[in-house]
C-alpha cells in the first residue's frame, strides 16, 4: 500500500517531467543543424557554468523546504513552516541578484578558462563572455520560482511543480528555435548570436514558470492560511528564525551539493576535453564537447524522467516515515524506488546501445560527426542507469538525515572524475571521458548504496534477485531487437533517407518493448514492481 501511495504521488511529475525532458530534447533536433556542433558546444560552455550557479544560488532550500515543511506538517505545526517560506522570498532574491552579478562579472575568467583556441574555430573568447552574460539574467527568477515549488510540495501537491516546468520548458524552446532560426535564415548568420539568444531563453522559460506558481498559490492561498492560522503559536512559543534557518541549511547545502552532480560531472568534461585531445594530437574537440554533452546526454536523459520525479517526492516522502518512525513504510518505500527505476532504466539504456546508430541518424543525419556521435551515444547509453539510481538513494539518504553520507560519496566520484579524466583522454581518446564518468559515478553509487543499507537496515537480496531477473530479460530484449533492426539494415541497403529509417527503428523498438514486458507479465515481476495493473491474471 505504501509503494503504491509513492507511486500515486509521483504520476504528476513523473509526467511532467518526462514532457519536459522530451521537449529539451526534442528541441536539439532543429537546433543542432542551425547552429552546428561547435555551436553546442559554446551553448555548453555558456551553460554550464550557469546550471552551477543556480545551485548555489538556490542553496538547496526548494528541495529542502519541501522537506522541512513535511515534517513540520507531519508534526501538526504549519504556521512554523509559512514564516520560513515568507522569510524566504527576499532571501532569494537576493541570492539571486548576487548570483547574477557573480557570473557576469566572472565571465571573461570562466570564458578563459572553457575556450581553447583551434584551428576551424566558429566562436571565440568574446563570444564565450557573450553567451555566459546572456544566461546569467535567468538567475534573478530562478530562486524564487524553486522556492515556490519546495514550498508546494511540501503540502505533497505535485501538479504546481509539473505545470510549471512544463509551460518553462515550452516557453524557454519556442524561444530558443525562433531566434535561432531567424538570426541563422533572415539575419546576419550570426551562429554566436543565435547561441547567445539560446541561453537568454533560460529567463524568459523562467517567467512563465514563475507566472504559473504565483496563480497557483493565489487559488489555495485561503486554504493554506487557514491552516496556518489553526496552528499559530505564542510569539513566545514561536521558534525563533535563525535557529530555523540553521535547521533549513543544514538540509540545502548537502542537497544543493547533490544536485550538482551532473553538471558538474559535465563542467569537468567541457574544460577538460579539448585540451586533452590537443595534447593527444586529436581534432574535433569542439565537436565533441557538443556531441557528448548535448546531443547523446540529452538523448540518455530521457529515461530518467522518473528518477527525477522520484527524487523530489521521495524527500519529503521519506522524511515523513523516518520521522514518524515507521520502518515498515520506509522500508515499502526504498524498496518499490529501486525495483521502479531499475525496470525501467536498465532495458531503456541497453535498448539504446543496440539501436544507436538508427537513434542517431534519425534524429541528427549523417553530419561530418557522425561516427564520433553514434559511438559517444551506444557507449554513453548505459550511464542512465548509474545517474537514475545515484539521483534516488542521494535522495533516500537526504530522506534520512544522512546528507553527509551523500555528499561524502559525490566528493570521491568527482575527485575520480577529475583526476582520471585528462589522463584517459590521452591515452584511451575522447571516449576516455565516458570512462572516467562510469567510474566517477559509479564508486559514488557504490557508496551511497552501502549507506542505504547500513543506516536504515536495508536488505538487498530482493533488489539482487530481481535485478538479475531485469538484466536476464533484458539480455533477451537486446538480442531480439539486434536481429529485427540487423534484418531491416540488410533489407534498407545504404542509401536511405532519415524519414525512412523512422518505420524500421519504431517497429524494432516496438519488438523490445513487447518482448520485455511480456517476459516481465510472465514471470509476475511487472506486477510486483508496477502494481496490480501488470499482473497476469
Amino acid at each position: 500500500m505504501a509503494g503504491s501511495k509513492l507511486m500515486q504521488g509521483t504520476k504528476a511529475l513523473t509526467l511532467a517531467t518526462l514532457i519536459s525532458k522530451m521537449i529539451g530534447f526534442l528541441y536539439i533536433i532543429p537546433f543542432a543543424p542551425l547552429v552546428g556542433e561547435q555551436g553546442l558546444g559554446l551553448y555548453t560552455l555558456g551553460y554550464q557554468p550557469y546550471s552551477i550557479m543556480i545551485a548555489v544560488a538556490t542553496m538547496g532550500v526548494p528541495v529542502a523546504l519541501s522537506k522541512y515543511v513535511s515534517k513540520y506538517h507531519a508534526l501538526g505545526d504549519y504556521d512554523t513552516a509559512h514564516r520560513l517560506f515568507k522569510s524566504g522570498i527576499p532571501l532569494m532574491l537576493g541570492t539571486g541578484l548576487v548570483a547574477f552579478l557573480i557570473l557576469f562579472l566572472s565571465a571573461p575568467l570562466l570564458a578563459n578558462i572553457g575556450y581553447t583556441p583551434s584551428e576551424n574555430d566558429q566562436y571565440h573568447f568574446d563570444d564565450v563572455v557573450f553567451v555566459i552574460r546572456l544566461v546569467s539574467f535567468a538567475l534573478l527568477i530562478i530562486p524564487v520560482m524553486s522556492l515556490m515549488r519546495g514550498y508546494m510540495q511540501g503540502f505533497q501537491q505535485m501538479v504546481p511543480t509539473s505545470v510549471s516546468q512544463v509551460l518553462e520548458q515550452i516557453v524557454r524552446i519556442a524561444f530558443i528555435l525562433i531566434a535561432a532560426f531567424l538570426i541563422m535564415n533572415f539575419g546576419s548568420g550570426n551562429m554566436p548570436l543565435a547561441v547567445g539568444f539560446a541561453t537568454f531563453a533560460a529567463f524568459l522559460g523562467a517567467l512563465g514558470g514563475l507566472a504559473v506558481l504565483i496563480y497557483y498559490y493565489r487559488s489555495q492561498r485561503t486554504y493554506i492560511l487557514k491552516k496556518v492560522e489553526e496552528t499559530k503559536q505564542s510569539v513566545e512559543g514561536r521558534q525563533r528564525l535563525p535557529k530555523m534557518y540553521k535547521e533549513l541549511i543544514s538540509y540545502a547545502l548537502p542537497l544543493s551539493f547533490v544536485g550538482l552532480s551532473i553538471p558538474l560531472f559535465q563542467m569537468i568534461d567541457a574544460y577538460t576535453i579539448e585540451r586533452a585531445m590537443n595534447a593527444a594530437g586529436l581534432s574535433q574537440g569542439k565537436e565533441f564537447i557538443g556531441v557528448l554533452t548535448n546531443m547523446a546526454h540529452k538523448i540518455v536523459l530521457i529515461p530518467m524522467a522518473l528518477a527525477t520525479a522520484l527524487s523530489i517526492t521521495l524527500v519529503p516522502t521519506i522524511t515523513r516515515a523516518y520521522v514518524s518512525g515507521d520502518q515498515t513504510v520506509l522500508q515499502t518505500y526504498i524498496t518499490q524506488t529501486y525495483q521502479v527505476i531499475l525496470f525501467i532504466t536498465i532495458p531503456a539504456s541497453f535498448g539504446m546501445f543496440v539501436l544507436a546508430e538508427p537513434i542517431y541518424y534519425f534524429l541528427f543525419g549523417a553530419n561530418e560527426s557522425f561516427v564520433l556521435g553514434v559511438e559517444t551515444l551506444r557507449y554513453y547509453a548505459p550511464v542512465t542507469i548509474l545517474f537514475a539510481v545515484y539521483a534516488v538513494t542521494g535522495s533516500i539518504l537526504q530522506g534520512m538525515n544522512r546528507q553527509k553520507n551523500a555528499v561524502l560519496s559525490l566528493i570521491i566520484g568527482l575527485v575520480l572524475k577529475l583526476s582520471l579524466t585528462y589522463l584517459f583522454i590521452v591515452w584511451f581518446g575522447p571516449y576516455g571521458a565516458i570512462w572516467t564518468t562510469y567510474i566517477g559515478f559509479g564508486v559514488a553509487l557504490a557508496l551511497n548504496i552501502y549507506a542505504i543499507g547500513r543506516h536504515a537496515g536495508f536488505d538487498y537480496t530482493i533488489i539482487f534477485r530481481r535485478t538479475i531477473l531485469i538484466a536476464v530479460f533484458t539480455t533477451a530484449m537486446m538480442i531480439a531487437v539486434g536481429l529485427i533492426w540487423g534484418g531491416m539494415r540488410v533489407w534498407l541497403g545504404d542509401d536511405v533517407s532519415r524519414i525512412g529509417v523512422a518505420v524500421p527503428l519504431f517497429i524494432s523498438v516496438g519488438a523490445g518493448v513487447i518482448v520485455y514486458f511480456y517476459l516481465g507479465v510472465r514471470s509476475h515481476l511487472a506486477g510486483k514492481v508496477l502494481g496490480d495493473k501488470f499482473k497476469l491474471r
